[in-house]
């Protein structure tokens, strides 16, 4: 009997399936859950520490420039001729130490100059480039704005300033105050939201331009520049918070954006989607990973384990269970196969019938226990009285038979006869059995024309012959 393979083969086939089945569905799983969370609560929750932050570090500077523009103090200045200039620069001084500012700053419209804490930096002039943002925003309705610019005066970095107009009682512009921050302030800023969030913070205005980002990151000019963003601008532009998604160069990604009305800026918050759900697809490549060696671990288990149950069966279905011996249906495939080589090599082949004389009287006087050990014993003497290559089996009930390799009849006669001699003198068996055993014994030569079953009738037709002669003997044909 054969081992089969297939069955082990369809077994880790199916354990395979069913634990990377589950590892798939438990990381599709992770994978929504993720999306959702993020989307749902990650973004919102991180807008809103963001918007807190900037609040103390962006939208504080401002409100500190729009305390500066509604001072009496600066506004009482003005109209007294800009006298005492010391006393501004003092106060631009204290303004820029007491908040830890870059700069601190105030231009006059009447007289043109640019204080700070320096002093008189220069004059706003139409045809200095530098100046032309003050009479940009001059034009401007609005009484704030924020730009990124730079100051000769200041040095060769650039500034982002926020700026807001003096106006007098009439609501005239009389001049402009306001904050300078390093440009490299904010971008540590930004540069600090997304090694802790994980997320790209910039800030855009109401046409969707960035107007402030990180530098050396690749971040978007303009949110129109992403086909499916450019439909939701007109969305995307409002107040509140919301969360957007689109997919950029196979990368799905998620937007939130919050107004912020003192900057008159969005700050919008981007989540690279796959940042976050990397961690889960590291899981599932361990887990399958883990689940092809449990599954292989699972093979050898199931392998060991069937091959050790197929040898007991291949045993209990080959062998006879009280002698050990090879059974009747093991007999008749070693025969088979000797028939088969006989015809190749022309070799000689005997075959021994043997049945136990008057072993009925054994068992019905003595027990079937007692029995059962003369068989046993019998077996033993038989396969100690045979060469190794003979081939001894249990036939059934007290019956055996013999396979003789290489031998002709006179031969297998030769070695019958030592058999009957062994066993009849045997003081083993008489003392189990305590009476005399004896055995009978047919035996016929295989010749070239023969089939298993004419080979078997004619043994079986030679010990039946030395049963009725008295037993104890050999009968050949």
């Amino acid at each position: 009997m054969r081992f089969n393979y297939r069955i082990v083969f369809i077994i880790t086939t199916l354990v395979f399936i069913l634990s990377t089945t589950l590892t798939l569905i438990n990381y599709l799983t992770s994978m929504e859950a993720t999306r959702e969370q993020l989307k749902n609560s990650a973004l919102p929750l991180t807008i809103d520490n963001i918007y807190t932050e900037i609040q103390k570090n962006i939208i504080e500077p401002n409100l500190i420039a729009s305390m500066m523009a509604h001072d009496t103090f600066l506004i009482d200045w003005f109209s007294h001729e800009e006298a005492e200039v010391d006393k501004v620069i003092r106060y631009l001084e204290t303004i820029q130490n007491k908040y830890q500012m870059f700069t601190a700053f105030l231009v006059s419209d009447k007289s043109k100059n640019y204080y700070s804490a320096a002093g008189i930096l220069n004059k706003v002039e139409l045809k200095k480039p530098n100046s032309l943002w003050y009479f940009e925003f001059q034009q401007r309705a609005e009484v704030s704005e924020i730009n990124i610019d730079n100051n000769s005066h200041m040095g060769n970095e650039l500034i982002m300033f926020i700026n807001h107009k003096i106006l007098d009682s009439d609501y005239h512009m009389i001049g402009a105050t306001g904050i300078g921050l390093k440009t490299s302030y904010i971008n540590d800023m930004l540069k600090a939201f997304r090694q802790r969030y994980q997320f790209s913070v910039f800030f855009v205005d109401d046409t969707g331009k960035v107007v402030i980002a990180e530098e050396n990151v690749k971040v978007l000019q303009h949110l129109s520049d992403v086909p499916e963003l450019a439909i939701q601008l007109p969305d995307i532009i409002g107040k509140g918070s919301q969360v957007f998604s689109y997919q950029q160069a196979g990368e799905a990604y998620l937007l939130n954006r919050k107004y912020i009305d003192e900057l008159d800026l969005y700050l919008i918050v981007e989540a690279k989607v796959n940042n976050f759900t990397k961690k889960a697809k590291e899981t599932l490549y361990f887990n399958i990973a883990v689940s092809a060696a449990a599954t292989v671990l699972i093979s050898l288990v199931i392998v060991l384990y069937v091959r050790k149950i197929h040898l007991k069966l291949n045993k209990l279905a080959s062998n006879d269970v009280l002698t050990g011996l090879p059974n009747r249906r093991s007999f008749h495939e070693h025969l088979a196969q000797l028939l088969l080589l006989k015809e190749r090599n022309n070799s000689n082949l005997s075959v021994l019938f043997i049945d136990i004389d008057n072993f009925k009287h054994v068992n019905d006087t003595k027990g079937h226990d007692v029995g059962d050990k003369v068989l046993k014993a019998l077996a033993k003497v038989l396969n100690s009285h045979v060469r190794k290559s003979d081939f001894v089996a249990r036939w059934g009930g007290e019956e055996f038979v013999i396979v003789l390799i290489d031998s002709d009849i006179n031969q297998a006669q030769v070695i019958a006869e030592q058999l009957r001699s062994s066993v009849a003198n045997n003081s083993h068996l008489a003392q189990i059995s305590q009476q005399h055993i004896t055995i009978s014994l047919g035996l016929t030569s295989v010749a070239h024309d023969d089939t298993i079953d004419s080979i078997l009738k004619r043994a079986d037709d030679a010990l039946y012959q030395a049963k009725s002669l008295g037993k104890n003997r050999i009968i050949s044909y």
